[in-house]
């Protein structure tokens, strides 16, 4: 199967302790999952190593289902989870959320993997950028951003 590997990286103006709460907080989540035209979401998690979440992100006549499951949770440093999306039908793929403390700082570098070809990587960065700058805006900042997209081939 053919795949792509997105990556970005955002400083943000708070602990990692912080910023790993957020990613496990359903009632903040619906704030700053909202890529896009999505004007709302709605979000249940169970924030344990093999739990579930899901994620309905309502935009103008349409709404995207996100479901996953939580495969590590490492406070203050991973996360990482399933993510399977009705965008890409429903097909199960990898994101990885890892923290690094930058003196008052936290460096966020979150990695999208076996994302599909046939999908377009651009989409999936702007996405996620909008994503982190609203959880930039939850915590009180907007930070910086870097991006990188690597394609890769499995079989």
């Amino acid at each position: 199967m053919n795949s792509q590997t997105v990556t970005i990286r955002k400083m943000l103006a708070a602990s990692c302790e912080e910023v790993f709460d957020a990613w496990l907080d359903a009632a903040g989540m619906r704030e700053w999952m909202c890529p896009g035209p999505v004007t709302s979401c709605e979000v249940t998690l169970e924030p344990r190593v093999g739990g579930r979440f899901r994620i309905v992100m309502t935009a103008p006549e349409v709404k995207f289902m996100n479901t996953g499951e939580f495969r590590v949770l490492d406070r203050p440093a991973k996360l990482q989870f399933t993510w399977v999306s009705s965008r890409w039908a429903y097909r199960e793929t990898l994101v990885t959320v890892e923290l690094h403390r930058r003196e008052a700082h936290c460096e966020l570098v979150l990695t999208h993997e076996r994302f599909p070809l046939e999908n377009s990587a651009g989409q999936l960065v702007k996405g996620w950028t909008q994503i982190l700058e609203k959880l930039g805006g939850h915590l009180g900042f907007g930070g910086n951003d870097r991006r990188s997209i690597q394609n890769t081939q499995s079989a």
